[in-house]
Formats: structure tokens, C-alpha cells, sequence
């Protein structure tokens, strides 16, 4: 059996591009302990098994499985088959929001839920091949038709069977139309954030964007994520933080400021609500080998 290699964030990795639609495929690593990332992630199975630690339930996927989850709970992928090869995508909340899913799902994703497909598909081992090699090539065009591709594959779920992992309520109740406008005004503020989360915003300026009252885009922001405005914005700056800590030269006050936050306490308060530790401790731990091991 080979020596198997460890997940570490780093400057290049999701973690550090929280708003930018990335692609993969490729021999997954383990993760010593469980991340987290403001994107929804997409899994799709290339060969062998791979197994989840998600934040309410695990999870074994095995070859030709696909998955949709939201990675903004702490999640891990703990095990796996030598042979395991896996592919898939990163997807900003303002490309997700914008899919034409089941109308319960995306609510349910936020809230901790895992999607599995039921309905394999032979073509897509060969698709996803392409969309990472179409979004790799720096061609414009090509990467662009590879990310419509992946959306609308996507969306075929709606047409298809699929088990929602994880999920304590009841499927399949009824949603009102005006929740795929409220899904269409989320979409428009999460671009918003997307393009300002490193400067000082706050809900008057996100609800502006989407020409919405404050107190509405708080409510249906917070419906459609399970999470307030302050809280996605927050993330967004953890993710990107949690990358810039492990740089070389990495100093905590520096990485607060250029993640944008205003203060050094408010950065520590938040960093620690979803790491469980310090900014500090995060970064001495991820030099240490086997320190950050569950």
C-alpha cells in the first residue's frame, strides 16, 4: 500500500478563492480534520470509495456516484480507497442559487443535507474529464462552455431520482413561486458580496445591490441560507483567511486586516466559532505533523 498524502489548505487552494467557480479531477486527499469553504461542492466518483464525515451524518460513495453539498459546515473526507479517483467542482452561492433545482433543495443543502444522484450516468466520468480540461485550457470560450455544461447537468437532477443524506424533514412540500424570486434576489446579493467581501459592507449596501429594504433582503437572505448576511459575509472572509494563514510568512494581525476585518478580536471571535480554535492555534498546528489529525 503507498503513502498516502494529506489535504492542507493553502494559497492556491479553495479556501483561498471563495467567490471563483473552480474545477477538479484528480487522486483525492485525506483530510486530517475537518474544512470548511463558501462554495457548494460538487462530487462526482471517477473509480474506488471514498468516505464523508459531513456535519450531520457520514457518507460512502463509491464509483459512478455523484453529490451536492454545501461546504460551508465543516466537513471531511476521512478514508479512501487506494484506487480512488474523484472529480467535480466548487460552485460560489452565486452560481448555485441561480440553478433550477428542486425548489426545497437548495434550503435543505444549506442546512446540512447531502444530495445523491440515483440516476447514474455513463457519460459523465468522460464530462467531467472535459470540464476540467475546458476550464483549465485558458481559452474564454472554452472554460465558459464548460461551466454551462456542468450547471445544466446539474440541473438534471430535477428530473431524476435523488436521496436527500441527511435530512430530518419531510420531502417534496410545497414552495411558493415567490421563493424562486427570492432564490433570484440571493443570487444578486451574493454577487454583490462576492465582489466586495474583502472591503467594509453591511446590510444597507447588500440590499441596495439587489434593490431590496434591508430588513426584507435580511429575511429572505437568511430563509434561503439558513444563515444571516453578516454570517455569509463572514464566511467568506474565514475561508479566505484560513489560506492566508498558512503561508510562510503569515502574521495573524496582517491576515485580519487583508480577510477584512476590522479588528484583530473580531477576527478571533469568528475564526474560533467555526474552527474551534484560534487563528494561532490553527496555524502552529498545521505545522505539526499529525497535530490536526481527528
Amino acid at each position: 500500500m503507498h503513502e498516502r498524502g494529506f489535504y492542507q489548505p493553502h494559497a492556491g487552494s479553495v479556501e483561498a478563492h471563495p467567490t471563483i467557480l473552480s474545477t477538479f479531477h484528480n487522486h483525492p486527499l485525506v483530510m486530517l480534520k475537518p474544512h470548511w469553504h463558501a462554495q457548494v461542492e460538487v462530487n462526482f466518483v471517477v473509480s474506488g470509495t471514498l468516505h464523508y464525515r459531513m456535519h450531520t451524518h457520514e457518507l460512502k460513495l463509491s464509483a459512478g456516484q455523484m453529490v451536492l453539498f454545501w461546504g460551508g459546515l465543516p466537513h471531511q473526507l476521512y478514508d479512501l480507497s487506494d484506487d480512488a479517483v474523484y472529480a467535480g467542482a466548487h460552485l460560489p452561492l452565486m452560481h448555485f442559487f441561480r440553478l433550477r433545482l428542486p425548489e426545497d433543495v437548495p434550503h435543505r443543502l444549506m442546512q446540512g443535507t447531502t444530495l445523491l444522484s440515483c440516476t447514474p450516468d455513463d457519460s459523465d466520468a468522460h464530462n467531467f474529464v472535459r470540464w476540467n480540461r475546458y476550464a483549465r485550457s485558458g481559452d474564454a470560450v472554452k472554460a465558459q462552455h464548460a461551466v454551462d455544461e456542468l450547471l445544466l447537468r446539474l440541473e438534471r437532477v430535477r428530473f431524476e431520482p435523488y436521496e436527500l443524506v441527511g435530512d430530518s424533514k419531510a420531502a417534496g412540500h410545497a414552495v411558493e413561486t415567490a421563493e424562486v424570486q427570492s432564490s433570484r434576489n440571493v443570487g444578486k446579493m451574493c454577487d454583490y458580496i462576492a465582489e466586495n467581501f474583502l472591503h467594509e459592507i453591511d446590510s444597507v449596501d447588500i440590499a441596495r445591490a439587489a434593490n431590496l429594504h434591508p430588513k426584507y433582503a435580511m429575511s429572505i437572505f437568511k430563509r434561503s441560507t439558513g444563515m444571516t448576511l453578516n454570517e455569509y459575509v463572514s464566511l467568506l472572509r474565514l475561508s479566505y483567511a484560513q489560506a492566508l494563514l498558512l503561508r510562510d510568512d503569515a502574521n495573524v494581525l496582517r491576515v485580519a486586516m487583508e480577510s477584512g476585518f476590522g479588528s484583530l478580536s473580531a477576527f478571533n471571535k469568528s475564526f474560533r466559532k467555526i474552527a474551534g480554535m484560534s487563528p494561532s492555534d490553527f496555524r502552529r498546528d498545521a505545522f505539526i505533523p499529525g497535530a490536526l489529525a481527528s
